[in-house]
């Protein structure tokens, strides 16, 4: 075999085991060491040293450095702080039952609360499976009980749940940012429409869909809607504080007055003073919040570690070449090629997560950009919408088995992923309106930042 059928070879037995179920990160570093051991292999073992004496394990040692020493990768685990003590500290209760109320009068006022509550703490965490699995302990219960629809209830959790990859400060735009070189300030301004456009897409269907039939969503009863003051005044202390802290921290990115790491410390600060302003700080809850927060770095740190090598290798053997080759070989227009790599995308979405996309398959896309003349904020903004059908899309919709984890034999899985299907619709319908309309993306990073220039 030549070595770019041994790295097509490499993808397919990637893809094969992480069907099977193996643990990504752990996958991704068996392949790459034991691929790259091939690449890198000089022959002549004639000691047990001798089998050591590859460059494989140099290279997976460098990328272990690289990741632990990437200053934009440093806000991760402060923005996951920040989310988890925000989740810990009841803000988000408060303010789901106050949206609700306050939006009684609106068809379907129960969804459009855990759509708002979701964009709200998505913004503040950025982790799709807290803020779905919240939301499932939270916001299902209450529109069971208000006689919503099953389906049409976890399509709204599931949905709102992903927005927190898209909406800023996204760990996943960080993690983009690193992988393509680009500015994390000018990413997190290029997301910010494209995020609120989603959410309001969102709301609209949810509202035409209950006008439409009222039954999936009955309105509340007058006898269990509190005084008006009270409503306002729950509302004022839950949204406000929350919101200006979001602000706080994006407002210091986008304005360049701090780093996105600086920008999580203080976000993270910021989540630890409400939680005493509230009344739920414990220390009980900070060791969870911090015992979380590390547990989900590390797993981010072995899947960059994983994937680095993985691509690494992958590239080495000539597997990014022939793929490359592949598509511009095709003479496609620049119109074609953005269509072929968020399909291609789109169907990785459904075996894959986001992280895996991102680190392995879009690196092979980055090169060409220049080529076909591509600003590659607006590929980023495609992608990044296009990442929310990972989350959505059968038989590996996490968000869904995020949800099913919590509500357990409260429904079937076929019954999420009923709920979850004209969302994918949406996020569809949303990339094109933005290829139709690219200022959606780059209005805002070029007027904070200047245009954009390669």
């Amino acid at each position: 075999m030549t070595d770019p059928q041994v790295a097509i070879l490499m993808l397919t037995l990637f893809i094969g085991l992480v069907l099977l179920g193996f643990p990504i990160a752990f996958t991704l570093l068996a392949m790459g060491v034991g691929f790259g051991y091939y690449a890198y292999f000089q022959g002549g073992i004639e000691t047990v040293s001798d089998v050591f004496n590859n460059n494989v394990f140099y290279l997976l040692n460098q990328n272990t450095y690289s990741v632990m020493e990437n200053d934009i990768l440093v806000a991760i685990p402060l923005f996951l702080f920040m989310g988890y003590v925000v989740e810990r500290a009841n803000i988000v209760n408060k303010l789901f039952f106050s949206l609700q109320m306050a939006a009684r009068n609106l068809p379907g006022s129960m969804a459009i609360a855990a759509l708002v509550t979701c964009a709200v703490f998505a913004t503040a965490s950025g982790i799709v499976g807290a803020v779905v699995t919240l939301m499932g302990l939270l916001a299902y219960p209450a529109m069971a009980d208000a006689k919503y629809d099953k389906s049409f209830a976890a399509g709204v959790i599931c949905a709102g749940g992903t927005l927190g990859i898209l909406i800023p400060p996204s760990i996943m735009l960080i993690v983009y940012a690193a992988i393509a070189e680009l500015s994390p300030l000018r990413l997190y301004a290029a997301a910010i429409f494209p995020g609120l456009m989603l959410a309001g897409l969102y709301m609209v269907y949810v509202i035409g869909r209950v006008m439409v039939n009222p039954s999936l969503a009955p309105k509340p009863n007058e006898e269990d809607v509190p005084p008006q003051r009270e409503i306002y005044w729950d509302l004022l202390i839950s949204f406000v504080p929350l919101v200006v802290l979001i602000s706080l921290v994006l407002g210091s990115i986008l304005g360049g007055l701090a780093t996105p790491a600086e920008a999580a410390a203080m976000g993270a600060m910021g989540g630890l003073v409400l939680a005493v302003i509230y009344r739920s700080f414990s220390w009980q809850k900070l060791k969870e919040s911090v015992f979380l927060t590390a547990k989900a770095t590390a797993m981010v740190c072995w899947l960059f570690v994983g994937s680095w090598t993985f691509a690494s290798i992958f590239s080495y053997l000539g597997g990014h070449t022939i793929i490359e080759q592949w598509v511009l070989g095709m003479d496609l227009e620049p119109w074609q090629f953005l269509v072929l790599a968020q399909l291609i995308i789109f169907f990785l979405g459904w075996p894959l997560e986001w992280s895996e996309i991102l680190i392995i398959f879009v690196p092979i896309f980055l090169p060409m950009l220049d080529t076909f003349g591509v600003n590659p904020y607006f590929f980023a903004m495609l992608v990044a919408l296009n990442l929310q059908t990972s989350f959505l899309t059968p038989p590996m919709a996490m968000s869904a088995y995020y949800l099913k984890g919590v509500l357990k034999d409260k429904i079937e899985l076929m019954d999420i992923f009923k709920g979850i299907m004209p969302y994918l619709g949406i996020v569809i319908f949303s990339m094109v309106l933005m290829y139709q309309f690219p200022g959606i993306a780059l209005w805002l990073p070029d007027q904070l930042f200047g245009e954009y220039v390669p």
